[in-house]
């Protein structure tokens, strides 16, 4: 056996590539003619063509890093047949807007008579505001008083509303009259400030989410009369234009943490 062994290494090594190559398909395989005549028959040697694959370099990794995807900018007069994309900027622009209007409005950390205006309640005449249907005051800086009096069958109603307004406020309530005690500043209370901030942050995202997806419904109804290359051009402006406004989201997100947490 170890003679046998040492015999096959001493064999030429274009028989070895010969027995290589016939294991490969012929695709891979490149035959070169070597000079000379051996019973008047040209000579073949077989090369397998082993394909190189050129990695990147470490400096070429850092290098592209840093570089930014290049940024569309379709000029939307031209593609208004296709798409109103002025409507869809105008509807990603009004999701920040009620989200700022939201922060405003919810989270502050002295809760202000003011802050119980936006709380929608549900009557049997449909969604009303909570200063519709009430008169809101503040008695001391640790209580606001909701008087009920002009409508009191929704006084329930009322009450269910502020407790679930996401305010962290308990209502208690005398006939008509509810008893809202503002809750006392402490670190917890700012923490828990800070996270319904992020909850409004990302149900914001989920309605942009649905503007981008409505949007890109619109854009594949039009697939059928306008060119691959500019639905996609159109496809990146969309997306490009949702990514700015993420970012604008997380930029107020980030402003309100810092003032909820002092």
């Amino acid at each position: 056996m170890a003679l046998g062994l040492k015999c096959f290494r001493l064999m030429h090594p274009a028989f070895c590539n010969y027995l290589a190559a016939l294991t490969r398909p012929v695709s891979n395989i490149t035959l070169k003619t070597v000079s000379g005549r051996q019973h008047d028959h040209k000579q073949h040697m077989a090369y397998s063509a082993v394909p190189v694959r050129h990695f990147a370099t470490k400096k070429a990794k850092a290098k592209g890093k840093g570089l930014s995807q290049t940024r569309v900018n379709i000029n939307i007069t031209l593609v208004e047949d296709i798409i109103n994309l002025e409507e869809v900027d105008e509807e990603m622009k009004s999701v920040i807007e009620a989200l700022k209007d939201n922060f405003n409005k919810t989270l502050n950390i002295r809760t202000s008579p003011g802050s119980l205006d936006h709380i929608t309640v549900v009557t049997t005449d449909g969604k009303l505001a909570l200063n519709q249907i009430s008169q809101i005051s503040m008695k001391s800086p640790q209580l606001i008083l909701v008087n009920m009096a002009s409508f009191p069958e929704c006084t329930a109603a009322a009450i269910k509303a502020i407790r679930e307004s996401g305010m962290n406020l308990n209502p208690e309530v005398e006939g008509t009259l509810i008893r809202v005690p503002i809750p006392i500043v402490t670190r917890e209370h700012r923490e828990m400030l800070v996270k319904l901030a992020k909850q409004n942050t990302n149900k914001a995202k989920d309605s942009l989410r649905r503007v981008r997806t409505n949007a890109m419904n619109k854009l594949k109804k039009s697939k059928d009369k306008t060119s691959e290359d500019t639905i996609r051009l159109i496809e990146k402006q969309i997306s490009q234009m949702a990514d700015d406004t993420v970012a604008e989201l997380d930029k107020h997100l980030a402003v309100k943490t810092k003032e909820l947490l002092g």
